[in-house]
């Protein structure tokens, strides 16, 4: 399956409005930065969680969907709150570690502009759903988690999960590094999507492609 045809297929189920879901939580600044650093990594989901739906609600253009909107909140709140080099590599796999610094750079931009035109419409759906956060399994120590939790909404409750690293430093707390709906990981999934363009193509072909993608989704 291509990369176009794989995100169509994920953009018509609910796990698009999901993935949005994860992104409108996380449009609260550096005030939920530094709190993050001092939360458990359960208490910081469903904190972040909980205030999502006012955050849409109260912003017209991101409840709209709006692209240039979500973009710009993207890159000023969400990105403090992801490891997405990590994302980015472990999707692109072993291939990442031959690419160029260059290369490296402009399949993160990418996949970051493929994650935001894919699922920027969904946006508008997440102040119809409840999240229940379910309680932590792990020890205290732990530096990475993952953390469950259940959305309800429309028809039956869907299970998204949240991997979380810890980090230390300036800007410490945690960071989501990966998701999971309904049992699908969403850097798995695209592991195997670009795979099969790196095969085919090397990461040139890869970057090629996903610039023509984002192109297409831009003009939708």
């Amino acid at each position: 399956m291509t990369i176009a045809n794989h995100s169509n297929l994920y953009k018509r189920s609910f796990c698009a409005a999901l993935f949005c879901a994860l992104m409108g939580s996380l449009m609260l600044g550096t005030c939920a930065i530094a709190a993050a650093a001092d939360e458990a990594p359960d208490a910081f989901i469903k904190r972040l969680s909980v205030e999502l739906q006012d955050v849409v609600k109260n912003d017209p253009a991101l409840k709209s969907g709006d692209l240039q909107r979500t973009s710009a909140v993207v890159d000023t709140r969400i990105m403090p709150h992801l490891n997405f080099v990590r994302m980015t590599s472990s999707a692109v796999g072993p291939a990442w570690r031959t690419a160029t610094p260059e290369q490296q750079t402009k399949l993160a931009n990418e996949f970051k502009t493929l994650l935001i035109r894919t699922y920027a419409g969904a946006l508008s759906q997440v102040t119809d759903i409840t999240i229940n956060v379910k309680p932590l399994r792990g020890s205290p120590d732990d530096n990475e988690v993952l953390v469950r939790s259940e959305i309800k909404g429309k028809g039956e409750p869907i299970e998204l999960d949240y991997r979380l690293e810890k980090t230390p430093g300036n800007g410490s707390g945690w960071k989501i590094y990966n998701l999971n709906v309904l049992g699908v990981w969403l850097v798995e999934t695209y592991r195997s999507q670009f795979s099969q363009e790196i095969n085919a193509k090397g990461i040139d072909g890869l970057i090629a492609t996903l610039v023509e993608r984002n192109k297409a989704n831009s003009k939708k």
